[in-house]
């Protein structure tokens, strides 16, 4: 079973590497107790052999690899890369791997269905059954067994053949303008920058009071630049129903802290309890403004649940007709907002390739130019005069 650990093997197979059309591509990391994940493995599989790379060797420097995922004749094939990428954005100093082919996405064009895991594409596609046994291990112990490595080399090694047979699909049927915007998407920086004057923006809090909001735009910036320096998970300081409990009340003293639900003993006099005060008093310092808003959910007018199922019914028939996932065509949200807004809706569904599929009609459905019609037991659409 092939393990690198140290320089000179890994410049070997990257050597190697630089001449592969393609390589695939798999991690292995923990993250319950930290908040940046922790690489533990890396699995690679070029033409000829898979291998996994441990980049808790001592003195390994992984530049050679990461070099050959900066290159442009290398493509890269990962399953549900999001999480890789996230990971690499940081090894690799805020760049990421490119070009990129994640077969999940490919698997959701070609009609697998929505999110399709690995294990269902190898017995999909492969008629072959894996061996998950490991895939609760923990990756960071070391020596690692040959049963680790196994089922780690394992996942690089059968997405060879994943890629080729869902790649010859998409060039079937004339889907690469397809994955290539959803690959777009993926490798969009965007996704993996985390800013924490932004981290109040997921935390949910029963108001929309420009103040409440403001306060906690700085107690969650608080806990993220911790979270972040500390590198603990952010409920390890605070939990979010703490911090929308101090927005909505402002505590400006220690003391004052002390006495809320949610804050553990000895935290309010701590120093953090004190930085915790400071960062409210900074939100009711903050001039109205340049206070956040969160904008309410969108009131619909009365009437629109009808052209909504209508909707819902042509996205199936679409997404059937195309062999493709409905999730990549559009989602719950979007048909409300195609139904309320109809063009002028910002949805997916009214570009790029997803407009041919279904954005176009769904606004001729909505607009009275179709209609939805049942002939010999099928449903078919037709063009209203």
């Amino acid at each position: 079973m092939s393990l690198i650990t140290n320089q000179k093997d890994l410049k070997s197979l990257c050597t190697r590497l630089k001449k592969a059309e393609f390589i695939t591509v798999d991690t292995e990391f923990i993250r319950e107790r930290t908040y940046w994940s922790r690489l533990c493995l890396i699995q690679v599989a070029g033409p000829d052999d898979a291998v996994a790379i441990d980049p808790l060797a001592e003195d390994i420097d992984l530049s050679p690899l990461y070099d050959i995922f900066l290159d442009k004749k290398v493509l890269k094939v990962f399953h549900a890369c999001r999480q890789d990428l996230e990971i690499f954005f940081k090894e690799m100093n805020g760049k990421l791997p490119a070009p990129i082919f994640d077969t999940q996405v490919a698997a959701m064009v070609c009609g697998f269905g929505e999110q399709v895991g690995y294990e269902a594409l190898v017995g999909a596609l492969l008629k072959k059954q894996l061996d998950k046994s490991s895939r609760f291990t923990d990756w960071a112990q070391r020596p690692l067994t040959s049963k680790q490595l196994k089922y780690a080399l394992g996942d690089v090694t059968h997405l060879r053949h994943i890629y080729e047979k869902l790649n010859a699909k998409i060039e079937k049927h004339k889907r690469g303008a397809w994955i290539k915007e959803e690959h777009k998407k993926l490798i969009d920086k965007e996704n993996f920058i985390t800013r924490p004057e932004e981290a109040w923006e997921r935390i949910k809090i029963p108001t929309h009071k420009p103040r409440a909001l403001g306060i906690l735009r700085e107690v969650a910036a608080w806990r993220e630049n911790l979270a972040q320096s500390a590198d603990v998970p952010r409920g390890r300081i605070l939990k979010d129903d703490a911090l929308a409990e101090i927005a909505l009340h402002a505590p400006t003293s220690q003391a004052a802290l002390g006495k809320m639900r949610g804050i553990q003993q000895g935290f309010a006099d701590s120093d953090k309890g004190g930085q915790l005060v400071a960062a409210v008093k900074r939100g009711l310092d903050t001039p109205e403004k340049d206070l956040p808003k969160r904008e309410p959910r969108p009131h619909f007018p009365p009437g629109l649940g009808p052209t909504i199922d209508l909707l819902r019914v042509l996205l199936k028939l679409k997404a059937e007709e195309n062999q493709v996932a409905s999730k990549l065509l559009a989602s719950a949200a979007d048909l409300e907002l195609i139904a309320a807004y109809g063009k002028d809706a910002e949805v997916p569904a009214m570009s790029g390739w997803q407009f041919k599929v279904f954005g176009k009609e769904a606004l001729d459905l909505r607009d009275g130019k179709l209609a939805l019609a049942i002939e010999d037991n099928k449903l078919k659409l037709v063009k209203s005069d």
